[in-house]
């Protein structure tokens, strides 16, 4: 993608060089998962969702979002993280981290886009092959509630997994049988479990889902 607003954009980045080091240092540290709980019903429908002011993705649309992201709009905050997401999807990780954390380094764990800004940039960053900072995201978005989101295990295992931590992932995959055996058991159900995904994703948790069928780690 190559629209003249994502090149504007590059010129924010230029303009604050040391924000993503610091903050992305500050995450790189290797952070212990929690054991899997027992359950996972919660569908969480505030976090597990897309964050779209404006619907598409095209130059008129970047422009819009910039406009309400440079202004004094409620929305700022949620025109930035769209336009970030925008720019990992175009190639360009380098300004969608800096809005990224322009946003996280503006609001806090009770804003109401906390946990969402987590789920979203935890799935770029994982599509950009940051499986560990993804694993950090939906760590602290998920796995860290109170609530026990039916997305958490799944996602987790997916995360794991792909940094090798296969019996880590087997764990988290088994809480997802437990709580929707009939469901998770069988690697067939995965698209229409998550549709959202895509089937290279979906193929890892059937790899996932397979080692779990080999051996079933025992609860708890």
């Amino acid at each position: 993608m190559k629209s003249s607003c994502l090149r504007r954009l590059g010129a924010f980045v230029l303009l604050v060089p040391l924000l993503l080091p610091l903050s992305a240092l500050a995450r790189a540290q290797p952070l212990p998962v929690p054991a899997p709980k027992e359950f996972y019903f919660d569908e969480d429908a505030q976090t597990a969702r897309p964050l779209v002011l404006y619907p598409g993705s095209d130059d008129a649309v970047q422009q819009r979002l910039l406009k309400v992201m440079n202004g004094k709009s409620r929305d700022a905050n949620l025109a930035a993280a769209q336009l970030a997401h925008i720019a990992y999807a175009g190639n360009r990780a380098d300004i969608g981290a800096v809005l990224y954390e322009r946003v996280r380094g503006v609001i806090d764990s009770n804003h109401r886009l906390y946990r969402s800004l987590l789920w979203n940039q935890g799935w770029d960053l994982y599509r950009a092959g940051d499986a560990a900072g993804a694993l950090a995201n939906w760590r602290q978005a998920g796995a860290e509630a109170f609530n026990n989101p039916v997305w958490v295990p799944p996602t987790l295992a997916l995360a794991l997994w792909t940094l090798d931590r296969r019996d880590a992932a087997v764990r988290w995959y088994a809480a997802a049988v437990r709580t929707e055996p009939t469901r998770w058991s069988n690697p067939a159900n995965l698209p229409a479990l998550l549709p959202d995904w895509r089937e290279q994703d979906r193929a890892t948790l059937a790899e996932i889902a397979a080692a779990w069928k080999q051996a079933p780690p025992a609860w708890p």
